[in-house]
């Protein structure tokens, strides 16, 4: 149940984890090539709940959108660029799967979807733009309901953003999972590693 906020009940929030796949550095000039969805938990106002990351998810490859790409953006994915100009989903039907994907999860948990991801600068930049280009209904997540894990982990660890780096990061607050590059299970991955930190120190 969400809390009550000044009298007024506080909308619960669920935390999609994201990760982008692109052929380039930005959204326009470039394309992005797939993007993964996963939802890492809620909160209520007055905890954090962590469900497992692989059970509610959303996966999409896209068609290109330019012919503009970088190979060495591309190679990081290992998606064949040709493929997904025959196969790859239409942006605009996929941006909008992905929203009504979106509006059933919050239906499900009576809860608002927020996004994050690590860095999150680079993956928010990618699929607001898509969104609000393709999507019919535009961004889901409004223009600025994101947290930033680099940014979390700095505030908890009470460091420098500029040190706030998985390799410096205790071992338990990693996920176990490989990352492979695959936007999917690296938004899974990243969805370990946020609930990691959302309850580290919690019992403290």
């Amino acid at each position: 149940m969400a809390a009550e906020e000044g009298g007024v009940m506080a909308k619960a929030e669920f935390y999609v984890s994201a990760d982008v796949e692109a052929d380039g550095p930005v959204p326009g000039p470039f394309s992005m090539s797939s993007f993964g969805l996963a939802v890492a938990g809620v909160h209520d106002g007055e905890g954090f709940k962590a469900f497992d990351p692989a059970e509610r998810t959303f996966y999409a490859e896209l068609k290109s959108i330019s012919d503009s790409f970088d190979p060495e953006a591309l190679a990081v994915s290992g998606l064949d660029r040709g493929r997904l100009v025959r196969e790859g989903r239409e942006p605009a039907e996929g941006m909008n799967a992905a929203a009504a994907w979106l509006g059933e999860v919050a239906e499900e948990l009576g809860a608002v979807p927020v996004f994050v991801a690590y860095p999150l600068g680079y993956d928010w930049m990618w699929m607001y733009w898509y969104f609000m280009r393709f999507a019919d209904t535009g961004s889901p997540f409004g223009h600025s309901r994101c947290m930033d894990i680099k940014t979390l982990y700095a505030a908890k660890a009470a460091v420098p953003v500029n040190r706030a780096t998985k390799r410096s990061m205790p071992s338990h607050l990693l996920s176990s999972r490989a990352h492979t590059h695959n936007a999917l299970d690296d938004a899974i991955e990243q969805a370990e590693l946020f609930q990691n930190l959302m309850l580290w120190g919690a019992d403290a």
